[in-house]
């Protein structure tokens, strides 16, 4: 196995990816540390399984370089393959085959050694909760089963890092919770784990993001610093009767950039709380609305997202790089 570079299990600088006159990935540049969560965040269609697939060695980049696992992603791909785990957006498993023979079928292609085969098989039957399924054919399982099957057959080979295309979409909270356990547990292990997804909710559970939009990397930092420190403008949440028609009447208000939807209340970005938070409160009074609390919160997520994007779609500001 090769160690990675500098206690880095992906590099990648200038990453691009093109097809036809159309860049689907826009020179991409991040590091992930070995053992860490890093979540790829971004809206369908941003450029997020194209970068995962070129780092998986699936898709030969357009240009730029790096590296995972140590290995380079331009010359080494076959390399790579046999470092990693993969796990598709699509559901790859092979739902004629029974439980059991699906994990001896991924066995095979990772070359496990017999010795250690009922091993690795039992290991992933348990975690995936499939004891008292193990020969059912894989096509009846429930979609949350699915998914732990999918993990443990790309995981067989007890890879240094795992790759995860939008593991939980599709799923119910509860496997979707589950399966963030398994994620925890293996980082636990040392295990890389870099992962796509558009839950706005799974990105809180990772070390650091980044935020990917229109193929290009936006910003890049811990969930926590991307929420106090990335955003320029303020947030107010808002909590009063009608929010629907009072989203629309706060636009109007002097120093108020949008309004939206939050839970039971509304998340109103403004360019000074202080000062907006007074007006808010008046207009809604002078409307005949009951109003419960105006007050400065720090950013959701969802938040600052937005807020990139619309800023991006504004201006072609360069990436934003936040320090841990």
């Amino acid at each position: 196995m090769s160690s990675s570079e500098n206690g880095k299990a992906v590099i990648v600088h200038d990453l691009e990816k093109r097809f036809g006159n159309f860049t689907a990935v826009n020179h991409i540049s991040l590091e992930v540390d070995a053992g860490e969560i890093f979540g790829f965040l971004g809206p369908n269609g941003a450029g997020k399984s194209t970068t995962i697939r070129m780092l998986c060695g699936i898709l030969a980049p357009s240009g730029g370089t790096g590296s995972v696992a140590g290995f380079n992603i331009l010359t080494e791909a076959e390399k790579i393959k046999s470092h990693i785990g993969y796990m598709s957006q699509k559901f790859s498993l092979y739902e004629d085959l029974t439980v059991e023979e699906n994990i001896d079928f991924y066995s095979g292609i990772y070359r496990i050694a017999p010795e250690k085969k009922k091993e690795r098989k039992n290991w992933v039957i348990e975690m995936a909760g499939l004891t008292e399924h193990r020969h059912s054919r894989t096509a009846i399982l429930a979609g949350g089963w699915k998914q732990r099957l999918s993990l443990g057959c790309a995981i067989l080979h007890e890879p240094p890092i795992i790759f995860l295309d939008e593991p939980t979409s599709g799923v119910d909270p509860i496997s979707r919770r589950q399966f963030w356990d398994l994620i925890y547990e293996l980082s636990g292990r040392g295990v890389t784990v870099f992962i796509t997804t558009h839950y706005m909710d799974e990105a809180e559970y990772c070390d650091r993001l980044g935020l990917i939009y229109r193929g290009e990397l936006i910003a890049i930092g811990t969930p926590e610093t991307l929420k106090t420190q990335i955003m320029h403008e303020e947030v107010l949440e808002v909590l009063c009767d009608r929010p629907q028609d009072a989203m629309d009447e706060i636009a109007k208000v002097a120093g108020v950039k949008e309004a939206a939807l939050f839970g039971k209340g509304l998340h109103t970005v403004v360019e000074d709380a202080e000062v907006a938070a007074g007006a808010v409160r008046r207009f809604l009074h002078e409307r005949g609305y009951r109003v419960e609390r105006v007050e400065r919160i720090v950013p959701s997520l969802e938040d600052v997202f937005v807020s990139l994007i619309e800023a991006r779609d504004r201006t072609d500001q360069p990436q934003i790089e936040v320090q841990r």
